[in-house]
């Protein structure tokens, strides 16, 4: 069943950042940021290269500086992808990058200083016609919300954000989005649902600071998911300490399993087991590293043996199961050959990339015919 048979999104207003809508009944895109010293800009456009490869819809720039902001105008000026300009304290940068393109501005106007001061970045936000995203951290709570709470807890970051709101409200400007954070999962669960049931702007999701590449992938999916399940999210961000590349990798894939992504390979594969006729935990990750330049949606199932075998190989475009002598190949459902192990992943390969040249030339017809 599709993942509108069982996730009903929350209605929210739309914003665009750059050329992806966000919020509405647009797709759930997926961000990373660059950890890379913005002001070595060839670093950091390689880095956002590499992202955008791996699929990102949007990325985040740090910009703590006004060198930073020099690097950020180069950096805007040599890609496609919308970025978001990540700004602290200092309006003057925000300024400075919202005058160089940038496609959204991240601030806290708690942070900015004086209502003159957020007035101007929201002034020219409007005159730009540039989104914001307001970002709420449990780590960077105002000292009078800790005052009050005593510590970081989900009622003080939803207060935190419905005062953000209210500053922005008074200046007449709702072309923003909102992200409700914190390391810990389900304070960002209660923060994002006290905070949905009161606004309808678009919300950005994250666990802040999630850990490593596998505990944070372990903890993002816990806490993304529940969200999304809720339909509660209309970007994401998979916070991990490791290479950014693997945060779009994760996000990705969250958004596949949920059924609310629908692009590149959707592998399904056996975990293996001594019944496996093909060494699997092999063939899968040699073909998962060929494939990842494919972008149109493909489904594929590789099991190695015959007993769920032919059950997935059935439900995919292509599947391969496990066999003796020989493995069977199927397309569409249908058994098509037979492959030996020693061509599994050459010849997996050669047809999904058949089946992909075959569904992106049905697509171009379709457009051409109007």
């Amino acid at each position: 069943m599709a993942s509108k048979d069982f996730i009903s999104r929350r209605k929210t207003k739309q914003i665009m950042v750059g050329d992806v809508p966000v919020g509405g009944d647009a797709p759930i895109s997926v961000q990373s940021m660059t950890n890379t010293e913005t002001t070595d800009v060839d670093a950091t456009l390689g880095q956002i290269a590499e992202l955008e490869k791996a699929g990102v819809d949007i990325v985040r720039v740090s910009v703590p500086t006004m060198d930073a902001a020099d690097a950020f105008k180069y950096i805007r000026s040599r890609i496609k992808t919308p970025i978001v300009a990540d700004i602290h304290f200092d309006y003057q940068i925000a300024l400075k990058v919202l005058e160089y393109g940038a496609d959204c501005l991240r601030i806290n106007p708690g942070n900015i200083g004086s209502e003159a001061k957020i007035k101007a970045i929201i002034d020219s936000a409007k005159d730009n016609d540039i989104p914001i995203r307001i970002g709420v951290n449990a780590g960077s709570l105002g000292k009078a919300l800790l005052r009050k709470y005593k510590e970081p807890t989900a009622e003080a970051m939803i207060e935190s954000a419905l005062i953000q709101v209210d500053i922005l409200d008074k200046l007449n400007f709702q072309n923003f989005k909102i992200s409700m954070k914190a390391s810990e999962v389900f304070m960002t669960l209660q923060a994002c649902r006290g905070l949905a049931s009161q606004i309808d702007q678009p919300f950005h999701l994250g666990i802040t600071e999630a850990g490593g590449q596998r505990s944070g992938t372990v903890k993002s999916a816990v806490g993304l998911g529940s969200l999304l399940l809720e339909g509660i999210g209309d970007t994401i961000r998979v916070s991990l300490a490791a290479d950014p590349v693997e945060e779009v990798k994760v996000g990705s894939d969250l958004l596949k399993s949920l059924g609310l992504r629908h692009r590149g390979v959707n592998l399904v594969a056996c975990p293996s087991c001594s019944r496996q006729n093909f060494n699997v935990i092999s063939v899968v990750n040699e073909l998962e590293e060929r494939l990842e330049d494919i972008v149109t949606p493909i489904d594929i199932a590789v099991i190695g043996c015959i007993v769920n075998g032919p059950g997935e190989a059935k439900a995919a475009e292509i599947g391969l199961t496990g066999a003796s002598p020989s493995n069977l190949a199927y397309i569409e459902g249908s058994p098509d050959h037979k492959v030996s192990n020693e061509n599994l992943v050459d010849d997996l390969e050669k047809m999904v990339r058949q089946r992909v040249a075959e569904k992106e030339a049905l697509e171009k017809d379709i457009i051409a015919s109007g």
